[in-house]
């Protein structure tokens, strides 16, 4: 009989679809490493009046995360457009909303990644990577990079970094997936898996 899966998270808020196009790169790139299984989730929007609520079921893309996610992944991959900088409300809010995680040491030991998308290159990305990082070190996690053993690293054009991935979108979050971003993308979520593996294994 076969162990079961491990299960690694994919968690992003995504405005116009490049950072959940970015998320299904990632996922791919995890699932090419055996025995692994991306869970793809999203959080729903966040809003300044009081009485608006979003659906229970997204209208497209990856269901609605819950906290419990966060205590069954063996993994986490945390993506978020930038907001000035920094990681979109949504996805904060989710987090500040994980204190019971945080008590019970859920997330502590596991691996993690970030990666975001912004409409201009210079527009926050590392920032915005670094800042997706605080919450998850305060959890515990260990966090993964990209090494510069991934060639595209000193070619890229468009985005990616050491601290995790990233696309330029855009300002009208049109413009194209070059091949250097999807080889960044799905490397950064092989080598997320390929840790979970190994830590996994002790």
């Amino acid at each position: 009989m076969s162990p079961p899966l491990l299960k690694i998270l994919v968690l992003y808020y995504s405005r116009h679809g490049a950072t959940r196009k970015l998320a299904e790169l990632i996922a791919q790139g995890i699932e090419s490493v055996a025995g692994c299984e991306a869970v793809l989730r999203t959080v729903p929007a966040v809003s300044s009046v009081a009485e608006a609520t979003e659906p229970a079921v997204p209208a497209a893309g990856a269901p609605y995360v819950e906290h419990i996610d966060l205590e069954e992944c063996a993994a986490l991959a945390l993506g978020s457009p930038t907001r000035f900088g920094n990681m979109a409300a949504p996805l904060k809010y989710f987090l500040d909303g994980s204190s019971a995680q945080w008590l019970s040491g859920a997330l502590a030991g596991k691996p993690a990644c970030v990666f975001t998308s912004t409409g201009s290159l210079h527009g926050g990305q590392e920032s915005t990577l670094l800042s997706m990082m605080l919450p998850l070190l305060h959890h515990g996690m260990l966090i993964v990079g990209l090494p510069y053993t991934e060639a595209a690293l000193m070619t890229t054009a468009g985005g990616g970094s050491p601290y995790g991935a990233t696309h330029w979108s855009g300002v009208n979050g049109d413009l194209p997936f070059a091949d250097d971003t999807r080889q960044l993308a799905t490397a950064l979520g092989k080598r997320l898996a390929h840790t979970a593996r190994k830590l996994h294994a002790d």
